[in-house]
């Protein structure tokens, strides 16, 4: 029998809540297996059974089921044949009493609504997201560290599940911890169905340490949040409720500080944690953490290591010779792989004449007193100097920009060499053991290559030493440009109607193809912290072209995926640059796209600051098109505040003023808008009116996405009380909802359900209602908390389900 994960086993018993006879079956066999009556494990029995619908507590139960099924064969073998059930039940919802004619399809949950004809396809609810596996790869030649494993083995069983398990594992650079810790997860991943995350803090990182938000960020999205909250605190409330009742295992790589492993902290008892870093983080201790202190490789360990990369019968025919080498590399296995790599470039090269060359440099006492960093620099000291002058060249350059992935069109643009000597490059330093090999890109399958941080600083010490101030300069620029070249062409994909503002190159690059827009997106969504990290290094340098720029460029990233926390920081960089770039519309697109992205967040009043400033800059230059924009971004907040006549009279001017200049799209977005405030206000015949004119001339455009929008309000003017037209309510909002699926936006198929459960309540069928408010906050419980909050009391109000007899 196959157990389940948490997450699957979260899935089945909320549609078991859904259905009254599987649910009493599910509390009874629960309610039989628990050790005793009245404690906590009851208690959330009682919650799930008063509110099924409430997605937490259904969560946290099955995170219970899934630990007691382990001991109890009964209740593993009632939840196999419950899944079992739900699958098979799941196409029958779609019998209904409806008329569907024609070329229909309908899956998922379904709508009560009387006859419905015409191409209506509703998507299915939002499934489970693949389980995150983004551990490390561990080399081929991992030696030894029985010790070390059986010491991590033992502090894991002697935890009491009070909390997250968390252990530091520290020990100087070099010495394996990465390794070690990623190898020993590996081997976890049965105990930790529910994912295994990954993260590099970035202790010794160029950039300086990686934000918590930033690791919040790629957490939340790799458990299925599609929208993360601006503020780090917040994150890290939504982190910590995504993760109750999940078995995860969390590497934290090269933390700096406790502060900052504290909150990235699961709120899963479950959970296993574990902290790898050169300081001891010893603050970790109040946090209830264990210790490990990785120690280097005895002598007999690294021996065999250096025989495994290089030969056995290499290093047995040297004895002697091969003990001297590890003793210079200090038992650092870094230090031994990189003289290894060394060795086997040049196969008739004698392990003494090696070991010969690293004493010369410094003399064998000095290695062995400073040990740690000073064994791995003499190894990558011999190293460079055995390498062809082009691969020292790209070893040297490729340290100066900020950025912790490197590839082939990267590497291309920053080295200004073409692509094939781009890729032989990263091959031969790859090979010399002075890169670590990724695996391929996601999007673009170019392959990826990483510094260990302290090969990245020996390479920028050789740069610092043998390449002029100027040639380090034209190096970070160019990876700069190549970053905004390709974001640039990313975006004139995925928003082609869009106003392009100019870019200003010193050296252009030449962007990679990208298949289609969704790929375009993809690569926007996983490039986003090398994106981030390009747009601090140009405002550090004061680049302003390239900062402000690079942030325009990025708009798809921030109006599709919502990293709210990234686009106010990228668009407060992005302004001050465009202002001291002395370039108005740049400025004019900052302070617009950087308002949207403010009250997108809720942080209302400083969006009226930054739209304000929008407006007053716009007329001074007597620019009307940007007049229009600031008036409608004003608009927009006052809206969202509640300011409901204010807004409508500010959209009313973006109206006349976009009207007046031909500008089509802005002022189809302004009748949506004036529509909504028409239908918020008990005006339905107007709002219809507005919205029925904004879908055509948007969809003539063509901008589909804001077609589905007038759509959807346009589904919910039919369905006011003054026109009662359910129906075709009804009808109209399952096709803005296809819509949405197409355009992949998952906060407007969420509003739209929810729209869809508002309708069934407006004509009294509560049961309709409940099942759609529960599809919207499936997918609002990955984007908003608030959102999710307000569809649960939406629910709590609705008529309770007639009981079953």
């Amino acid at each position: 029998m196959v157990p389940m994960s948490v997450a699957e086993l979260t899935a089945v018993l909320a549609g078991a809540a859904r259905r009254p006879a599987e649910w009493r079956a599910v509390i009874a066999e629960l309610g039989a297996a628990l050790p005793t009556p009245g404690n906590s494990a009851a208690d959330l029995l009682d919650r799930a059974t008063t509110a099924p619908e409430d997605q937490l507590p259904v969560r946290e139960l099955a995170a219970l089921a899934a630990g007691l099924a382990r001991e109890n064969a009964g209740l593993a073998e009632f939840l196999a044949a419950l899944r079992h059930r739900m699958t098979l039940a799941a196409p029958d919802a779609r019998h209904t009493a409806n008329v569907i004619k024609d070329s229909t399809a309908v899956t998922g949950h379904v709508i009560q609504a009387g006859a419905i004809h015409g191409d209506v396809h509703l998507p299915p609810a939002a499934g489970p997201r693949p389980v995150p596996r983004q551990l490390l790869g561990t080399p081929p030649h991992f030696t030894d560290r029985t010790a070390d494993l059986e010491a991590l083995d033992t502090l894991r069983a002697g935890h009491l599940a009070t909390g997250p398990l968390l252990i530091a594992v520290t020990g100087p650079a070099g010495v394996g911890k990465t390794t070690l810790v990623s190898h020993w997860l590996r081997g976890l991943t049965a105990h930790y169905p529910d994912g295994q995350l990954y993260a590099d803090l970035g202790a010794h990182a160029p950039g300086g340490p990686v934000r918590p938000g930033e690791v919040l960020g790629a957490f939340l999205r790799a458990l299925g949040a599609a929208q993360v909250p601006a503020e780090t605190a917040e994150q890290a409330a939504l982190w910590r409720t995504l993760t109750a009742g999940l078995r995860i295992a969390v590497m934290l790589d090269n933390a700096v500080s406790a502060a900052q492993v504290r909150t990235l902290l699961p709120g899963a008892a479950g959970s296993l944690v574990v902290a790898a870093g050169r300081s001891r983080l010893t603050g970790l201790g109040v946090d209830g953490a264990v210790f490990h202190e990785l120690g280097t490789l005895d002598p007999g360990a690294a021996v065999e290591l250096l025989g495994r990369r290089v030969g056995g019968e290499r290093v047995a025919r040297e004895p002697a010779a091969a003990r001297e080498l590890v003793a210079l590399c200090a038992g650092l296995p870094l230090a031994v792989c990189v003289a290894a790599a060394r060795m086997a470039a040049r196969p008739r090269q004698t392990v003494a004449a090696l070991a010969g060359a690293m004493t010369q440099e410094t003399g064998r006492l000095e290695v062995l007193q400073l040990g740690g960093e000073r064994a791995v620099r003499s190894a990558l000291d011999e190293s460079y100097r055995c390498l062809p002058p082009a691969t020292a060249r790209a070893y040297r350059l490729l340290s100066l920009p900020p950025l912790t992935v490197l590839t082939g069109p990267l590497v291309a643009a920053a080295c200004a060499v073409p692509p094939s000597e781009a890729d032989r490059l990263l091959d031969d330093l790859a090979e010399a053991h002075l890169l670590e090999d990724l695996g391929p890109d996601d999007v673009t399958r170019a392959a990826r290559f990483r510094f260990h941080d302290l090969v990245r600083l020996h390479a920028a010490q050789c740069a610092q030493r043998e390449e002029t101030a100027a040639v380090r300069d034209r190096t970070v620029r160019r990876a700069l440009e190549w970053y905004l070249a390709t974001a640039t062409a990313a975006r004139a994909l995925l928003s082609p109607t869009h106003r392009r503002l100019r870019r200003d190159y010193v050296f252009p690059a030449r962007p990679p193809a990208f298949a289609d827009a969704g790929a375009a997106l993809r690569w926007f969504d996983t490039g986003r912290g090398e994106l981030m990290a390009a747009v601090r290094t140009a405002a550090d340098r004061g680049w302003h072209s390239v900062t402000w720029q690079l942030v325009d460029s990025l708009q798809p990233l921030f109006l599709r995926l919502r990293p709210y926390d990234l686009w106010i920081e990228a668009h407060r960089l992005g302004l001050e640059a465009a202002r001291r770039a002395g370039h108005p519309q740049g400025v004019s697109r900052m302070l617009t796209t950087g308002g949207n992205g403010l009250y997108n967040a809720g942080q209302l009043d400083e969006a009226v600051v930054w739209f304000t400033d929008a407006l007053q800059d716009a007329k001074a230059r007597e620019d009307r098109r940007a007049e229009a924009q600031a008036l409608h971004g004003l608009a927009q907040s006052h809206r969202l505040a509640g300011r409901l006549p204010l807004a409508e009279s500010l959209f009313a001017q973006a109206l006349a003023l976009r009207e007046a200049i031909g500008h089509d799209r802005g002022a189809a977005l302004s009748r949506l808008c004036l529509g909504d405030i028409a239908l918020a206000t008990d005006r339905p015949r107007q709002a219809r009116s507005l919205l029925t004119r904004a879908r055509t001339d948007l969809l003539a455009v063509p901008d589909p996405y804001d077609a589905a929008r007038a759509l959807a309000f346009l589904g919910r003017t039919h369905a006011h009380e003054a026109i009662g037209d359910h129906p075709t309510a009804e009808r109209l909002l399952a096709q803005a909802l296809e819509e949405f699926r197409a355009t992949g936006s998952l906060h407007w198929q969420a509003r739209v359900l929810e729209m869809l459960g508002q309708t069934a309540e407006d004509r009294g069928d509560a049961a309709t209602a409940r099942d759609r408010y529960g599809a919207s906050l499936d997918r609002y419980a990955t984007l908003s908390p608030s959102d999710a909050r307000r569809l649960k009391e939406r629910i709590r109000n609705l008529a309770p389900p007639p009981a079953t007899p």
